[in-house]
């Protein structure tokens, strides 16, 4: 397993080149003496997960990408719905699709069992992220914590601001920019897509219907289409899946920038990035398809980036003691 290991100081130095993200003060060193196992508690609980679930880190890095896309890293994709609160969990990008609450559920019983009250569902996602990764063969990082919970949710906003499979690069890079995340990032955090699946529903369109054409969409091989299309045939269970990975699914790894290379991205905004015509982002797939450490690095670099986007702290928002629903006061 490849490991990148940074100190307090190194993580605050990024963090302070990175104000135009968020003024906020995140440290890895924030829970040191309020719940110094917080990681490590975090990381048994995914690790029991794992054994039952091979899809499940995948699953909360999602959770914790679709949660810091909508008002920031706030943990407010966790809020189910109540009489003052409409869920981002039903919104178009997160409803029949996003997983995983439930063992987000165990993480946060473990840590009130331990060290009640103490720390954030948001950062719970931060950690599962890195320990998701990190487990999986991917590089490890020391995660900047001290972000807060939400007290509401935005349904609209989630709606219209998370990233689709569906969507051009044109309109990725813009989703990206509006939260202050560049090209890099869009690159460095699609492979993601290394591990994971998506559901036939989201790729049918291209295995058919390209853009109302009637054919399927040319930039997926011929051989990797007849094998998406058995898979999912034109119609039938929607719900079916397909690894976004054929190859190294269940590994963390650069796989995912030469199926790009070979027309094997899964979702278009996945291909997009390699077959769009002059795109920048080509030299990056490239790059990162070569030399599996700067991929690590940069992957490094924009999950934490993106983990500092707006976040709550300080006496802002509150931490939920059930991630699931707002503290009585």
């Amino acid at each position: 397993m490849s490991v990148y290991h940074f100190s307090c100081f190194t993580i605050l130095t990024i963090l302070i080149a990175l104000v135009h993200v968020s003024n906020a003060q995140l440290s890895t060193c924030y829970y040191s003496t309020s719940c110094p196992n917080v990681s490590k508690i975090v990381g048994g609980v995914l690790e029991e997960a794992f054994q039952s679930d091979p899809r499940i880190g995948a699953s909360l890095i999602r959770l914790h990408f679709h949660d810091c896309f909508v008002n920031g890293c706030d943990g407010s994709l966790l809020l189910d719905n109540s009489t003052s609160i409409k869920t981002e969990k039903d919104s178009i990008s997160n409803a029949n699709s996003t997983r995983g609450f439930d063992v987000v559920d165990n993480m946060k019983a473990a840590l009130e069992k331990s060290c009640p009250g103490v720390v954030s569902c948001a950062d719970i996602l931060a950690i599962a992220s890195e320990a998701a990764v990190s487990m999986s063969g991917g590089p490890s990082w020391e995660v900047p914590l001290g972000r807060r919970d939400s007290k509401k949710a935005n349904r609209t906003k989630a709606d219209s601001c998370i990233p689709r499979g569906s969507d051009n690069l044109s309109n990725i890079t813009s989703k990206f920019a509006n939260v202050g995340l560049d090209l890099v990032d869009v690159v460095a955090l699609s492979g993601a897509h290394t591990f994971g699946s998506a559901q036939c529903r989201v790729i049918r369109g291209r295995l058919y219907n390209f853009s109302g054409t009637g054919q399927p969409d040319p930039t997926i091989s011929k051989s990797y289409l007849k094998t998406l299309q058995s898979n999912c045939p034109q119609t039938g269970n929607g719900f079916a899946l397909s690894n976004l990975d054929p190859v190294t699914n269940n590994t963390f790894d650069n796989q995912y920038f030469t199926n790009l290379q070979n027309h094997m991205g899964l979702l278009s905004s996945d291909q997009e990035l390699f077959s769009t015509t002059n795109a920048s982002s080509i030299d990056i797939v490239n790059t990162y398809s070569r030399d599996q450490t700067t991929f690590f690095q940069h992957f490094v670099k924009s999950m934490i980036k993106m983990g500092n986007i707006s976040p709550l702290t300080g006496k802002k928002g509150q931490v939920r003691l059930n991630c699931r629903k707002v503290n009585k006061k």
